[in-house]
């Protein structure tokens, strides 16, 4: 028998799917926890802790006449994953902005770190950038070091916000990219490119080129993935026609 979480969980996940659909749009009500209820053959108490977390999520707001649904803008970023999950190829609007906001980001934390890095933190960041050379052929083969390097620059920056933002980010996008089987072609040229800048960074403590690197290398990312992404559309169109 499924337990009271884990229908409350399957509720929510239905709603929030519906939501992001737009089977219900912004400002409507949902059905009453009555109706709700009936249709998930659950109990009233369910349906509660359900609505519950979908306002955590900040998809609805519950009032005293039930629950009404908010504009996505004003959800919280747990709902990135679920959006790009929507459909077999992602949104391509939504991917780039990812790409964007975590790029800049990341940027700013490789700037912050190198500026502020100890000797053994710089010696800790020259190990994963000659651990990101020798994998350095595709870009799923490098994802395990750049994760470490992208890790490391947030520990050393010490910037709490920064560590609870990624983290997000990662979990909910990270997670649907290889769900989805996104991995981009890189230019190696251009990987070189960062990996070589990286390296002179470290070795000058010159932070500012630790962060055109880290923002180049997200902006290789962008057009790959764009490209990726417009390529499955096409095949996809032809397939439908």
């Amino acid at each position: 028998m499924a337990s009271a979480n884990s229908i409350s969980c399957e509720i929510a996940t239905n709603l929030r799917t519906d939501i992001l659909k737009q089977r219900y749009l912004s400002g409507e009500r949902l059905p009453s926890e009555r109706d709700l209820a009936s249709r998930f053959d659950a109990s009233r108490g369910a349906v509660r802790e359900a609505l519950s977390q979908l306002e955590q999520s900040g998809l609805i707001e519950i009032q005293p006449g039930g629950a009404r649904v908010k504009p996505i803008e004003a959800a919280s970023i747990s709902v990135l994953g679920p959006l790009m999950a929507l459909n077999e190829i992602p949104d391509t609007a939504l991917v780039d902005q990812f790409l964007q906001a975590f790029g800049a980001l990341s940027a700013l934390t490789a700037r912050e770190a190198i500026n502020h890095a100890s000797d053994e933190d710089m010696n800790r960041l020259r190990q994963i950038v000659v651990s990101l050379n020798k994998q350095a052929k595709d870009f799923e083969t490098m994802q395990p070091p750049w994760r470490e390097f992208l890790k490391a620059l947030a520990e050393i920056a010490d910037n709490l916000v920064v560590h609870l933002i990624s983290n997000d980010l990662r979990a909910q996008f990270v997670e649907q990219m290889v769900r989805l089987g996104l991995s981009p072609e890189l230019r190696k040229q251009t990987v070189n490119e960062v990996l070589s800048s990286l390296k002179r960074a470290i070795a000058n403590r010159d932070g500012d080129l630790a962060h055109a690197a880290v923002q180049k290398y997200f902006d290789e990312v962008r057009g790959a993935v764009h490209k990726m992404v417009d390529s499955r559309l096409g095949a996809q169109r032809k397939l439908v026609g």
